[in-house]
């Protein structure tokens, strides 16, 4: 359980809260490649709290200004995105992508004010198909981080979309490896139909039997839950939480996926989840895969006009109760991702920890909480760098479930899985 004011502290991610200053230590994703073309309509972007433009231009530069014109206050979306600039269909004045005002028609020559007229500007990185921005205090950004999935050149899938709750809580479910066993099984366990050493058979033969290891990493947090296999073994599911908001979840046999789940918050009450992989991903959660009925809205240009699903609160996320009873143990079509977002939208706009009550099996939950707000009273009170920002190759990581000798260490296992799965792609 969290105070109020620890709850407070750890959600708000707008300009000056403390979360959010510790998020804007690190690139950020806003987008990818194909949503702005050169010299194309600006995309209005909302991010940790703050209403944006990207545009491309004439030579290919992504800029992500400020959308208000500081001539009149006109919102910069409606401007002409010509050759170099963004030019504010007012009055004409035109911005680059660092935010300079490169024309300032109607002013003569003698009353030229443009060199003093600078927009709020933030820079942009272009890396495999991704567009990442530097909302912080440095005048040199720090390296973007070495997610496998975006550092791989060859066949990178993407999957967006836009949840309706705080990023901490959809984040959450991703850490939470005893939800598994519910929201995503079946409605009645048949170990007879799952196939004998795989995860599923795993997991559901022995299914509340779990108990848990954390560990504080490089990166973030990671978790080992384990269960006895068979005679002298354990069945672990490992998983990690990774600066600021990353995750990867137990899905795959450990190692093999080069994949990575993204919570980037829109503002306090929203957030854009990715889900990127790369290689030949053995994971289910590959965005490459069908996604089993997911379907989603057409398109808008609103701040919150893109990702949407169509499943969604208002529709009860068009819950079946004879597939519940039947078939699904939520009774939730679609992937598992639908399942997910019903259980922590459901929550509210933002949860109300102080009512929670937590056990066992919200260990990594309560370790990862404590790992973050750690963080951000450490960058607040003494200006230490959170951990990963200047350090990308932390992120050269997996996780997945494997099985190992009774009394082996986890840790190392997942390492050394880690490291056979690389040499063998």
């Amino acid at each position: 359980m969290l105070s109020a004011h620890e709850n407070e502290y750890i959600t708000k991610v707008g300009p000056g809260t403390p979360m959010g200053k510790l998020m804007r230590q690190y690139w950020l994703p806003m987008g990818t490649s194909d949503d702005v073309q050169a010299e194309g309509s600006p995309l209005r972007v909302r991010l940790l709290g703050e209403d944006l433009i990207a545009f491309r231009t004439a030579s290919g530069r992504v800029g992500l200004i400020d959308h208000v014109c500081p001539h009149r206050g006109t919102s910069l979306f409606f401007g002409r995105n010509e050759d170099e600039g963004l030019r504010c269909a007012y009055h004409g004045w035109m911005f680059d992508v660092t935010g300079e005002c490169l024309d300032m028609p109607g002013e003569p020559p003698e009353n030229n004010f443009a060199s003093k007229i600078k927009l709020t500007a933030y820079p942009v990185q272009e890396r495999h198909g991704m567009l990442w921005a530097y909302m912080g205090p440095r005048e040199t950004p720090p390296p973007l981080p070495s997610l496998e999935a975006n550092i791989q050149p060859d066949n990178t899938r993407v999957l967006r979309t836009l949840r309706y709750c705080n990023w901490l809580q959809a984040l959450e479910g991703d850490v939470d490896t005893m939800h598994t066993e519910f929201l995503h099984g079946p409605a009645k366990v048949d170990l007879d139909s799952m196939e004998p050493g795989s995860g599923q058979w795993y997991r559901h033969r022995l299914r509340e039997q779990f108990k848990y290891s954390t560990k504080d990493t490089s990166f973030g947090t990671s978790y080992g839950a384990y269960r006895p296999a068979d005679e002298g073994t354990m069945y672990w599911r490992t998983a990690n939480y990774l600066f600021p908001f990353y995750t990867q979840t137990p899905t795959p046999a450990a190692g093999t996926a080069i994949t990575a789940r993204i919570w980037v918050p829109v503002d306090d009450t929203h957030v854009i989840f990715w889900i990127i992989a790369a290689g030949n991903s053995h994971s289910t959660d590959d965005p490459g895969n069908d996604r089993k009925g997911d379907s989603y809205l057409p398109e808008t240009d609103g701040w919150l006009g893109r990702h949407r699903t169509i499943q969604q609160a208002e529709n009860d996320y068009l819950i079946d109760r004879e597939y519940q009873k039947n078939v699904m143990y939520a009774g939730i079509k679609g992937s598992v991702m639908m399942q997910d977002v019903v259980a922590t939208e459901s929550m509210g706009a933002t949860n109300d920890r102080t009512r929670e009550h937590l056990g066992v099996s919200d260990t990594m939950i309560i370790r990862t909480r404590r790992r973050i707000l750690e963080a951000i009273r450490a960058l607040e009170d003494s200006h230490v760098t959170p951990p990963g920002v200047d350090d990308p190759d932390v992120y050269i990581t997996r996780s997945g479930w494997m099985i190992l000798p009774e009394g082996a260490d986890w840790w190392e296992g997942l390492q050394e899985a880690h490291k056979s799965a690389m040499i063998s792609t």
